[in-house]
């Protein structure tokens, strides 16, 4: 049985090179603000200084009863303590799960139907698909999916989607009627001058709507 996701449905991906302010105080500003979903994505830094950033983050993460994934490698999640790990798109979710075992969170990134069809339920928890809309965290990324192509991607899959890039409160609606089970934000939070503010405007616009499960 795939485990329960986080409450509210909105993953914080961090981007450090981004950031107006030092990437814990994001963090904790975005707990504050209802945040239950850090992922730390920062695989430009080497290794042995992913792994105590991440546990310098789980401790905050876990002191508001949320939960902090790594982006990348299983091996480098469980080092850290992690409470699971966000895998980039053609990785091996199987392998990540036998490592991390049932009681983490194993994530993978889509981009097209084919890919959200080919999720295996048993290993995968949730998948983030984007770039939603255009983005300026990575323009020229890719072509933007779309509600249309959200839609096809969420029906494809077996596992939750979230819609990530481009996401504001004003496209909150869009990506949930097109049954997405929730967002994940990077630029805008990361950039924000009130985290706190952004985060907490996110959620309240997310818990207006139903939401795919």
């Amino acid at each position: 049985m795939r485990l329960r996701l986080p409450d509210p449905p909105l993953l914080l991906v961090t981007d450090r090179r981004q950031a107006r302010h030092p990437l814990a105080d994001i963090v904790a500003a975005a707990l504050t603000g209802g945040c239950r979903w850090i992922s730390l994505r920062e695989k430009d830094l080497p290794e042995d200084e992913q792994v105590p950033l991440a546990r310098t983050l789980c401790r905050l993460a876990h002191k508001s009863s949320a939960r902090l994934l790594l982006h990348g490698k299983a091996s480098l999640a469980k080092l850290a303590g992690a409470d699971g790990v966000h895998l980039p798109s053609g990785s091996d979710p199987a392998t990540a799960r036998a490592l991390l075992g049932p009681e983490k969170l194993v994530g993978v990134s889509i981009h097209t139907v084919s890919e959200a069809a080919s999720i295996d339920p048993a290993m995968v928890d949730y998948a983030l698909a984007g770039p939603a809309f255009e983005t300026p965290s990575k323009p020229g990324y890719g072509p933007e999916i779309g509600r249309k192509g959200l839609f096809e991607i969420a029906r494809a899959a077996g596992v939750p989607v979230l819609a990530i890039g481009g996401i504001n409160t004003a496209r909150v609606a869009e990506v949930i009627a097109a049954g997405c089970a929730g967002v994940a934000v990077m630029g805008g939070v990361m950039r924000a001058a009130d985290p706190q503010h952004e985060v907490g405007a996110l959620i309240a616009t997310l818990q207006g709507y139903p939401r795919a499960r």
